[in-house]
């Protein structure tokens, strides 16, 4: 369902995740972004580099990609679908996650609860600017 959903997706798809790694979701967000859907990144620091990350596989197919450098973790787990529908839940989209855990998946499309999904997805794309990284 989640696949079917995130391929429901015309325009734009923003993703807040803490962890990524299932191949078959990174192959649908690849596919979406050579469909030309709008499609923006935002992950954990921590996470995007381990092995199996699907965030090096996404920012090498041109999917811009923003992350934290706080001392603390991104841990949101939200997608927006074209600015209308938001996915959340405990679920992070790895393997493990979608086949073996217990995980919570909230799907809604209405726009009050929308709206404050995509202000805090905007406001952290601000935030971590890579003009905004601190290096020392």
């Amino acid at each position: 369902r989640l696949l079917r959903l995130l391929l429901s997706a015309r325009r734009s798809l923003e993703i807040c995740l803490f962890a990524f790694s299932s191949p078959q979701l990174g192959r649908a967000v690849q596919l979406l972004h050579r469909r030309g859907v709008r499609v923006r990144v935002v992950t954990d620091e921590r996470y995007m580099g381990l092995h199996g990350s699907q965030i090096g596989f996404l920012q090498r197919a041109g999917i811009p990609v923003r992350h934290e450098q706080e001392s603390g973790y991104m841990h949101h787990k939200f997608a927006i679908v074209d600015r209308r529908m938001v996915i959340t839940g405990s679920l992070n989209w790895t393997t493990q996650a979608i086949q073996s855990n217990r995980e919570n998946v909230l799907v809604v499309e209405d726009a009050e609860y929308v709206k404050p999904f995509l202000d805090e997805f905007e406001r952290i794309w601000e935030e971590y600017k890579p003009i905004n990284y601190r290096f020392f």
